[in-house]
């Protein structure tokens, strides 16, 4: 249906070089970049952000990169230069910082802002959770972050919305136009017949996989730790909890105690080997936002889990769920020994994991949708804009206001 052309640019600005080995966020990216890149797109990643030991080796990949600066006029030359037919923003902080420049010097070029989760969702639920008060929709309208993150929403052509949750939040409560969103989640190849897991009694122990940056990692690591553990230990004094993460701070590192079976490993060299390894993925979060790739990745190696309601959001729909949900934790602890001790359930739950990557993630009907959007927004771009008031009205208000506080601190430098 999508004849290749080699000569169309896609510029990707991203937040951070991706770490696909670390991060959700990074796997996310990574699988944008797949999309393009089939479509013979010629693409350049670019970042004001620097590398580290654990960045994705894009020139291997078969990308172009590129290290911009902040509040500096090099970007447009660079951005001029290249001419891009489609920007990807990685997050909307990218989007403020350099969405004026895009439109200032390539105006026709289609803009994408890909959220990763709403920054605004997941910040207020922290800030409620640390005060323990209950999250509400106001207190989310209330708060600077997220005008912030709407505005840029408005700016862009296309915002890539991970959960459903999110995109109800954003069609029914902002009232945003439908045109200017669309769903697409994790996107991951469909689990077949030829797919091979380790069966029920070949695996052992429970695991919890996630990034220390992310502080509702940390606070779910906290919570096992101290309250659903103990619970789950008294019941099963043989079993072992094994923590993975990435940049795990100390704190979470000195948790480490094989006396009580939690034991902390730190990165995971490969996490479909750690997962599959696994008879229970255990994920208490409390707050958050988006969609968790450690319980999509529990989902594509077979390994049923349990989690919150903040965990499953927007990952199931209205399918069952493989394995548990529960946000009290006695009822967390008896679903996981349950799961783990019941091989007719725990099967069933592998089947329900795999009904949903098939249903909700599967890479080629996602890519399929993406790239029909694509090119309906690159058809009728104009008109799309004129519609789309709000972002028009936005644009030119941001635009000034940035581009002059840009300039400004641009002038200071130079100082």
């Amino acid at each position: 249906m999508y004849l290749k052309n080699n000569t169309k640019q896609l510029l990707v600005i991203a937040l951070v070089w991706p770490e696909p080995a670390s991060t959700a966020a990074g796997v996310r990216m990574m699988q944008l970049l797949d999309v393009f890149k089939k479509q013979g797109y010629s693409i350049t990643v670019a970042s004001a952000a620097s590398k580290s030991d654990y960045s994705a080796d894009m020139e291997a990949l078969g990308y172009q990169t590129a290290d911009i600066k902040m509040n500096d006029s090099s970007f447009d030359v660079f951005v001029k230069d290249l001419n891009p037919d489609v920007v990807l923003f990685d997050r909307f902080l990218t989007e403020e910082q350099f969405g004026w420049r895009v439109a200032e010097n390539c105006p026709d070029a289609l803009r994408m802002l890909d959220t990763e989760d709403l920054h605004s969702l997941r910040h207020v639920r922290e800030q409620c959770f640390k005060k323990d008060i209950p999250f509400t929709t106001d207190a989310w309208l209330a708060d600077d972050k997220t005008k912030r993150e709407i505005a840029s929403i408005y700016r862009c052509d296309l915002s890539l919305i991970i959960s459903s949750y999110e995109l109800e939040l954003l069609t029914d409560v902002i009232k945003i136009d439908k045109s200017l969103l669309m769903l697409l989640p994790f996107m991951v190849d469909e689990v077949t017949n030829e797919t091979t897991w380790k069966t029920f009694k070949e695996r052992t122990d429970f695991v919890f996989i996630g990034g220390g940056k992310h502080a509702p990692n940390i606070d779910a690591v906290k919570c096992l730790k101290s309250i659903i553990w103990p619970l789950i230990r008294k019941q099963l004094p043989e079993a072992k909890l094994h923590i993975y993460g990435a940049y795990l701070p100390q704190q979470i590192v000195e948790m480490n105690n094989p006396t009580t079976g939690f034991l902390v490993h730190g990165r995971a060299e490969d996490v479909n080997e750690v997962m599959q390894s696994a008879k229970v993925c255990l994920a208490p979060l409390r707050f958050g936002a988006g969609i968790k790739g450690k319980l999509l990745s529990a989902m594509q190696n077979g390994t049923p889990s349990v989690t919150t309601t903040i965990g499953a959001e927007g990952m199931h729909g209205i399918l069952d769920w493989n394995g548990g949900i529960e946000d009290e934790p006695s009822e967390f602890a008896n679903a996981a020994v349950r799961l783990y001790t019941t091989e007719p359930e725990w099967e069933n739950a592998q089947e329900k994991g795999k009904t949903l990557v098939n249903t909700l993630y599967a890479k080629t009907s996602l890519e399929s949708i993406l790239l029909e959007k694509i090119d309906q927004l690159e058809r009728g771009l104009k008109s799309h804009r004129t519609k789309n008031f709000t972002g028009a009205l936005l644009q030119h208000q941001t635009m000034t206001a940035t581009k002059f506080m840009s300039k400004w601190i641009e002038e200071k430098n130079r100082r």
